[in-house]
C-alpha cells in the first residue's frame, strides 16, 4: 500500500496547503481537497478533536495511525459494503471516491458508555428513541446492540435524532434508511469479531455513509479510535464487578481527561492544555490500538514536504481515474 521508513521522525501535520489544489474543507481532523467529480484527497492531520472543539496541541504520529488503520479496516469490511477507499499513498492520505454524504451519522452501541452512559446517569431511559432497560452500569453491556443516530452539524454540536424524525424530516428515505441500518449492524457484528480475535471490546462505533453513482458507501474512517471505544477485554468482567473503569484504547481516555480538567465544549467553559506528558500518552495509545488491531508494527513514514509531495500523488490520482 505504501512504503514505510523505520526510525523516521514524522514532523506533526496540523493544518495543510498543497500547492495548485486550492485551498481544502477543514473538518476536526481531516483536510479534504477536491480533484474531480469523481475523487477526493483526504489528508488526515495529527489534530485531535473532542465534544466537537478541536484541541490545540498536535499528538504525533495519529494522523498515520488514524488513516493507516481506517484503510486496514475498510479492507476488512470491504465484502460486507462499498467504500470510498481508491487508493492509499502515504499513510497521511487517502484517495477517495467522492460521496454525496447523507445527513446523518450512524452510531452503534453494544455497551451503556460515553454519551449513552451520561444520559442514562443523568435519569433518561430513552435514546434516540429507543427505550433503555432500567437496572445497567456504566459500562455494562446492552442486551441487544442498539442504533442511536445524530445530526451531521457543520457547526457546533451534533444532535441525537430518532428514525421517525430522520424519514419525517426527509433527510434519508425510508428503502436507503432501511439498508443503512442492516449494513451498520453487519459492520458492529464484523468489527466486534475483529476486536475480540485482538483481545478487545468494541463498546461503540461511528459509520459515516453516503452515495456515489447511486451507490451506498462507507465512507470517512471504520472502527477506528477516533469513531470508536475499545475496551481490553482482559479485566473487564473484574472492573464491572469492583466498580472500576476498564482500560481504554480508544480516544474516550481523552475525553474523561477533559472531563476531569472542566471541559466538555460547553459554553463558558476554558478549554485546556494538555501536558507534554499527556500528549505522548495519547500518540502512545493510538500506536498501541493500531498494532493490536492489525497485528503489525507501527512504522512511521516521512512527512518531509509533504504538501509538496501531495500535488504529485493528487495529479496520479487523476491520471489513474477510470
Amino acid at each position: 500500500m505504501y512504503a514505510s521508513q523505520r526510525n523516521v521522525a514524522a514532523e506533526p501535520i496540523g493544518r495543510t496547503r498543497v500547492p495548485g489544489y486550492g485551498e481544502p474543507y477543514r473538518g476536526k481532523v481531516r483536510d479534504v481537497y477536491h480533484l474531480s467529480d469523481l475523487r477526493l484527497g483526504i489528508i488526515s492531520s495529527d489534530r485531535i478533536s473532542a465534544f466537537d472543539h478541536v484541541l490545540r496541541q498536535l499528538i504525533p504520529y495519529k494522523g498515520q495511525v488514524l488513516n493507516s488503520l481506517a484503510a486496514f479496516m475498510f479492507d476488512c469490511v470491504s465484502d460486507l459494503v462499498e467504500t470510498h477507499v481508491v487508493s492509499v499513498p502515504h499513510p497521511n492520505l487517502t484517495i477517495a471516491k467522492a460521496c454525496q454524504g447523507l445527513p446523518v451519522e450512524v452510531v452503534v452501541r453494544g455497551y451503556l458508555s460515553g454519551h449513552a452512559a451520561r444520559v442514562y446517569g443523568a435519569g433518561g431511559r430513552l435514546l434516540c428513541g429507543v427505550t433503555l432497560p432500567d437496572g445497567l452500569s456504566e459500562h455494562q453491556r446492552l442486551p441487544v446492540p442498539i442504533l442511536t443516530p445524530t445530526t451531521k452539524a457543520t457547526e457546533g454540536h451534533d444532535e441525537d435524532i430518532t428514525e421517525s424524525q430522520i424519514l419525517s424530516r426527509g433527510l434519508v428515505d425510508a428503502g436507503l434508511w432501511s439498508e443503512v441500518k442492516r449494513v451498520a449492524f453487519a459492520l458492529f457484528q464484523r468489527g466486534t469479531e475483529i476486536a475480540a480475535e485482538r483481545g478487545l471490546i468494541l463498546v461503540d462505533t461511528k459509520y459515516e455513509f453516503g452515495l456515489h453513482e447511486g451507490r451506498l458507501v462507507l465512507m470517512d474512517e471504520v472502527h477506528t479510535p477516533d469513531s470508536s471505544r475499545y475496551v481490553e477485554a482482559d479485566g473487564y468482567a473484574e472492573a464491572m464487578a469492583s466498580g472500576s473503569k476498564p482500560r481504554q484504547l480508544s480516544k474516550e481516555f481523552v475525553r474523561e481527561w477533559l472531563i476531569d480538567h472542566d471541559f466538555m465544549g460547553k459554553e463558558g467553559q476554558v478549554m485546556p492544555d494538555f501536558p507534554t506528558e499527556f500528549v505522548e500518552q495519547i500518540s502512545q495509545r493510538y500506536i498501541e490500538l493500531f498494532e493490536r488491531l492489525t497485528g503489525t508494527s507501527f512504522q512511521p513514514a516521512s512527512t518531509a514536504d509533504f504538501d509538496v509531495r501531495c500535488a504529485e500523488w493528487f495529479a496520479e490520482a487523476l491520471t489513474d481515474r477510470p
